[in-house]
């Protein structure tokens, strides 16, 4: 195997050939199956890794009476190594099958992305493998052009200046709380007497206590910047969160959260954001029309 020296300014080259070796025997603790592995002979690798013991000035191997053992030096040096040569390996396999990636850059409300699109993404890499996703959460404050993205996704009324919004879904806002608080509701007057747990949206509580006759409450209660969070907090028995039910079907199913009345009401939807200077490419046209299928199907009153 030729072997490629990685210099650093005018310091003694370092050996590819060398770091493989390491790496792979470090992997496999055992220099046979590292030389099994990289098509050499264990001679091969054992003079390799001598020879960058040697550049390095340390052992990165023991011998043990249970065989070989990496020494704290080499624990230190191995988890880089390793991830970089997955990173190459992954990358000219995906050469080897002539795909040719292309990165989509997508900031995702904190909610929607935990509640609805992780659970979906192995779909969408299967349907569309070119496609880089990179994932960012906001709080629904994101700057789409200032951030260099692609696209976001937010809620709200979907009148963003500058910005073409796609429809995905109206979010159906309700109390939910946890169980042991839930036996303590039965009607929404109930309500005087708990904790609202409040997102920073102000008008959700307004909106919900004025459709269930309730429209002079005063709110008091802490306030929350996601609403995965004012989940944890409602799970935790502190008090009555109001959310979009959409986002938490697991949690209801699961019964963590209990929704103590079946009014239900809308201040606004999530959105497929980009801007309208920017042509959309290839990825971002993929994901979209993913987007707005999966929205179709889950949105099916028939599914």
């Amino acid at each position: 195997m030729s072997d490629k020296r990685i210099s650093h300014g005018g310091a003694w080259p370092v050996s590819l050939n060398g770091l493989r070796a390491f790496e792979s025997a470090a992997r496999h603790l055992s220099f046979t199956s590292a030389a099994n592995e990289l098509g050499v002979t264990q001679s091969a690798v054992s003079h390799q890794v001598k020879a960058l013991e040697d550049r390095l000035g340390v052992k990165l191997f023991r011998r043990t009476s249970r065989g070989l053992a990496v020494t704290d030096e080499g624990l230190a040096l191995f988890p880089t190594l390793n991830a970089a040569f997955e990173q190459v390996t992954g990358l000219i396999d995906r050469f080897d099958r002539g795909v040719r990636q292309e990165v989509l850059t997508v900031s995702v409300v904190g909610t929607f992305a935990l509640g609805w699109l992780l659970p979906r993404m192995e779909r969408f890499r299967q349907l569309h493998p070119f496609v880089d996703l990179r994932l960012l959460t906001n709080n629904n404050r994101v700057d789409v052009a200032g951030e260099s993205l692609d696209c976001a996704i937010c809620f709200g009324d979907g009148a963003w200046r500058g910005l073409e919004a796609t429809h995905l879904m109206q979010a159906s806002l309700s109390p939910l709380c946890s169980p042991a608080a839930a036996e303590h509701l039965h009607a929404p007057a109930d309500l005087r007497d708990t904790t609202l747990l409040r997102s920073y949206r102000g008008q959700d509580w307004l909106t919900w206590l004025a459709a269930a006759g309730l429209p002079d409450e005063r709110l008091s209660g802490p306030v929350f910047d996601s609403s995965a969070l004012m989940a944890q907090a409602a799970m935790r028995g502190f008090g009555v969160a109001i959310l979009p039910l959409e986002m938490f079907e697991a949690e209801l199913q699961g019964g963590w959260l209990i929704q103590p009345f079946t009014l239900a009401v809308s201040t606004g939807s999530y959105w497929l954001a980009r801007l309208r200077s920017r042509e959309p490419t290839a990825a971002l046209i993929s994901f979209r029309d993913w987007l707005v299928g999966e929205m179709a199907e889950y949105c099916d009153p028939s599914r």
